[in-house]
Order: structure tokens, then C-alpha cells, then sequence
């Protein structure tokens, strides 16, 4: 049976590292969509300390996650790009990949899940994932739960993370490793490397 993720708006570490596993995935879009969620937020760390950048989202009540409209209203798409600019403008990498994301940030998308599907394509691409993604068609109540990833990443549970090595973070010097962030923390941190740190992963 085919693994079931929920989407994710640049998915957490553990996400990336357990997707990686799988020649293809479904990624559930027939579900209720479920708010305070990485399907429309991420965390990055910023000098401040871990920050959470949420994409604003239209229609929610009741709504399957393919249903659930972007709203643009307060400009979210700038702001998240000069917070991630403010964050890894340092790193070694945010010069490599900053215009790939900006681009993507700035295009307009109606649904949220065209959103997450081209961060996820875009992600998939850079750490060179072998891993085909198709939208279910249906609701799956079970699937098995070795199968089935659509509540195992969320921000109210971390996920367990002790055996994430620490790797160079952009504010190393000022306060301790922080595990299990965005995707996107690894990108711009060691960049290439990103395989080789998921492939190390227990997920």
C-alpha cells in the first residue's frame, strides 16, 4: 500500500527524511483540513529564536484541504520572504537557492495545496529525492500505521529528534542546535549535504 502524507507547506526535517524512504507517496488532500498544522505553516530560527511563518488560508471550516483557499489580503508571501531573508541572509547557501524561493513565494496560487505541491517539487528537486508524489482521490480512513504519515509531523507533538546531529546553524554562536525545522533551515545551512543528513536519519 502506498505511503499517506499530509501536505506541508516546506515540510520539517523528519517529513523530508521519512518521504525520502519511498519510491512514491500519496500526498491526502480529501481529508478536513486541519488548522495549527504544518500544512500551512512552517519554523525557521531567526535571532530570535524559532519563528513560525503561517500561510493565511481562506475557507477553512469543514473544507477538504484540496478546497482551502490563499489569502493574500496582508501580503504574507513578502513578509515570509524577508523573515527567511533576515534569517539565512548569512547562511552559507541562502544566496544559492534565495531566488528559487523568492520566485516561488511570489507567483500566486489560489489553493493551498498548489502552493505546498510546488514547494514540495521544488524541494524534492534540490536534495535530488527519487520520490514521485500523487494527490489521493479518496478519504482512507486506515491505511496501517506503519503507512500512514498524516498526523505523525506536527507542531503540537514534535516529533522525537534524538537522532538528528546537530549541523551549523546561522546563529550557532548564540544559542543551542535547534532540531527538526524546516527543510528549508538544512538548504541553507549545509545545502548539498542535505541528502547525505536525511539519508542519516532514523524516521
Amino acid at each position: 500500500m502506498t505511503p499517506l502524507f499530509s501536505t506541508a507547506y516546506f515540510p520539517p526535517i523528519a517529513y523530508m527524511a521519512a518521504m525520502a524512504r519511498f519510491p512514491k507517496v500519496e500526498v491526502e488532500t480529501k481529508e478536513t483540513f486541519q488548522k495549527q498544522t504544518y500544512r500551512n505553516r512552517m519554523e525557521i530560527l531567526t535571532a530570535n529564536g524559532v519563528h513560525c511563518l503561517i500561510v493565511p488560508v481562506q475557507r477553512v471550516n469543514h473544507s477538504r484541504t484540496d478546497e482551502v483557499g490563499i489569502d493574500y489580503r496582508n501580503r504574507w508571501n513578502v513578509i515570509h520572504f524577508r523573515t527567511l531573508t533576515a534569517a539565512y541572509a548569512a547562511s552559507p547557501f541562502f544566496m544559492y537557492y534565495k531566488d528559487d524561493i523568492e520566485g516561488l513565494l511570489m507567483r500566486h496560487y489560489e489553493r493551498l495545496i498548489d502552493l505546498n505541491d510546488a514547494a514540495l517539487a521544488w524541494v524534492l528537486a534540490k536534495l535530488k529525492i527519487q520520490c514521485r508524489t500523487e494527490h489521493t482521490t479518496d478519504y482512507r480512513l486506515e491505511c496501517g500505521e506503519e503507512q500512514d504519515y498524516r498526523s505523525r509531523f506536527t507542531p503540537k507533538k514534535h516529533y522525537p529528534t534524538d537522532g538528528m546531529k546537530p549541523y551549523y546553524q546561522v546563529f550557532s554562536d548564540r544559542m543551542p542546535f535547534v532540531p527538526n525545522l524546516s527543510v528549508l533551515d538544512l538548504l541553507m545551512n549545509i545545502g548539498p549535504e542535505a541528502n547525505n543528513y536525511l539519508e542519516s536519519l532514523r524516521i
